[in-house]
């Protein structure tokens, strides 16, 4: 029995009464509600004229192939030969693929060649043009312009310095007046240092032992993470921190707000300091500028002078006790000393003995002291008055990243590649060294607490010293791990009283760490 429509056997065989033709159920059921007629004769046909006609169940015959063993192997031999010609075609696509990301990748590391060569001769111009612009005459009408107006757009106006045989400029020098400040401030000072007592508010030890991580914030961009330098304010309990997207942060971490985003610096910001009150911040920079930033009604700090005195990058600032005088050490082997309201360099100290940059510095905590220190391992103790090298300390390994002076004045602490190093300012001597870590882990951060009573250093983690005398042991009382994953702690600082410290590594959060339950504590 076959369908007059399909050819094929039917599943559900209907006749037709007027014709006696047989068909499947289904089509001729459709062909009558599509036309009404026979789709053979043509006659009039309705589904009343279909009679159902009852059979046993069709089993459809197996194909041919399947019929034998050979037929079988030739459809499995098919088979597999689709199945080699579509992983054929799937390994020619992956090698058209992998051509074309090479292609990419070339382009791009190319492109990345250009544009490194057209920076390398766009910093060579500038150079020029400054170059130029320092020998070529001012006319009479410009410079009074110039002289009359000493700020422009919150930078500083350029200076028509004077400059002196060997072809450098004339600095006007740090006059008398300025010493006798820079000495009152020192006697006052140590007179006070003589009467201070350890704060009854500051953390006690078991305490210290007990720190943990409380919070996170990030605080820089993600593209380019990594933040180098902290700067906590002791009374406002405010942080600054620059970081490797050019940006400085001023952070408040009671509230746990950014206070300020300060933009300017064309590379990664190196060092920030506060002054004062702490509505002035101090930031240097690898674009070898340093900017003075002053906060306004609003909050934000704008940018109040731009420094160009260095000629590569800038590795440090530091902040006189007067808070009206600021250092600056550079990769140029020069150290700057500049008055903070006019931003002017009284006087830049080069050191012609030895072709090393400076890569650290810090006031003495009575400010007429100077301590830097070298890509080249040392560490050198100046005379801010006469400007004079008046210490030299060696044997570190690696250029010397940090340097603190304790609290009272005795220690200097200096970090480098080979770890630690404490100095006796009293005698001049080395009596102690800290390796925490291995010949491949620098110390990258060494700082002292306001109160001279710990120390805190930074490398593949954080470890926090209780401060002795010469003789005495310096006892690790807490290690604290680097939880950005990235193995280099860049800073480390305490905030007010010893209760927490304050961490940047190269990750884009600022950590805080201390003890659960204290004031302040938030959440990230």
């Amino acid at each position: 029995m076959i369908c007059s429509i399909s050819g094929e056997v039917p599943e559900e065989p209907v006749v037709s009464k007027s014709s006696g033709l047989l068909f499947e159920k289904r089509l001729i059921e459709r062909h009558i509600s599509d036309f009404g007629k026979c789709p053979v004769t043509g006659e009039t046909l309705t589904l009343d004229d279909l009679v159902p006609i009852k059979t046993g169940k069709v089993v459809k015959p197996r194909p041919v192939q399947a019929a034998s063993i050979p037929g079988m192997l030739g459809m499995f031999q098919n088979e597999w030969d689709a199945l080699v010609l579509s992983a054929f075609a799937s390994e020619q696509q992956l090698h058209t693929t992998r051509q074309e990301l090479s292609h990419c990748l070339y382009q791009h590391d190319s492109a990345c060649r250009v544009i490194a060569r057209l920076k390398k001769e766009l910093d060579e111009a500038r150079t020029m043009l400054a170059h130029l612009e320092r020998q070529a005459p001012m006319p009479a009408s410009t410079a009074v312009a110039a002289s009359s107006s000493a700020l422009s757009n919150g930078k500083r106006a350029a200076e028509d310095d004077e400059l002196g045989p060997d072809g450098k400029k004339i600095r006007q020098g740090i006059s008398s007046a300025i010493i006798t400040e820079l000495t009152d401030c020192n006697a006052a000072l140590s007179q006070q240092r003589k009467k201070r007592q350890v704060p009854p508010t500051l953390a006690p030890l078991d305490a210290i032992e007990r720190y943990t991580q409380l919070s996170s914030y990030p605080l820089h961009k993600t593209n380019k993470a990594g933040i180098l330098s902290i700067d906590v304010h002791q009374s406002k309990d405010i942080i600054v921190t620059g970081g490797i997207d050019t940006n400085a942060v001023v952070f408040n971490r009671s509230t746990g707000e950014n206070i300020s985003t300060l933009s300017g610096h064309s590379k990664k910001v190196t060092s920030v300091k506060f002054v004062g009150d702490g509505q002035m911040v101090v930031s240097g920079s690898a674009d070898k500028t340093v900017r003075v930033w002053q906060q306004s009604e609003n909050g934000e700090y704008g940018c109040k002078h731009v420094l160009k005195d260095h000629t590569a990058e800038v590795q440090a600032v530091t902040v006189h006790a007067t808070n009206n005088y600021f250092v600056t050490a550079s990769l140029d082997s020069s150290w700057c000393f500049y008055d903070l309201s006019s931003g002017t360099c009284l006087a830049q100290v080069e050191d012609t003995s030895e072709s090393q940059g400076y890569t650290s510095a810090a006031f003495h905590p009575d400010g007429l002291i100077l301590g830097t220190g070298t890509s080249g391992s040392v560490v050198k103790i100046w005379d801010v008055k006469s400007q004079a090298n008046v210490a030299r300390f060696d044997g570190h390994v690696g250029a010397v990243n940090a340097i603190s002076f304790s609290e009272n004045g005795y220690f200097l602490a200096t970090a480098a590649q080979d770890g630690v190093k404490l100095w006796d300012l009293r005698k001049l001597r080395n009596f102690r060294t800290f390796s925490p870590y291995d010949e491949n882990t620098p110390t990258q951060s060494v700082e002292f607490d306001h109160s001279g009573s710990y120390l805190a250093i930074g490398g593949s983690d954080i470890r926090v010293y209780q401060v002795a005398s010469v003789k005495a042991e310096w006892n690790c009382i807490k290690t604290l791990p680097d939880l950005s994953g990235t193995g280099k702690i860049n800073s480390v600082r305490f905030g007010p009283d010893a209760k927490y410290l304050a961490v940047g590594s190269m990750d884009r959060n600022l950590r805080l760490f201390g003890l659960p339950g204290e004031d302040g504590d938030m959440e990230s």
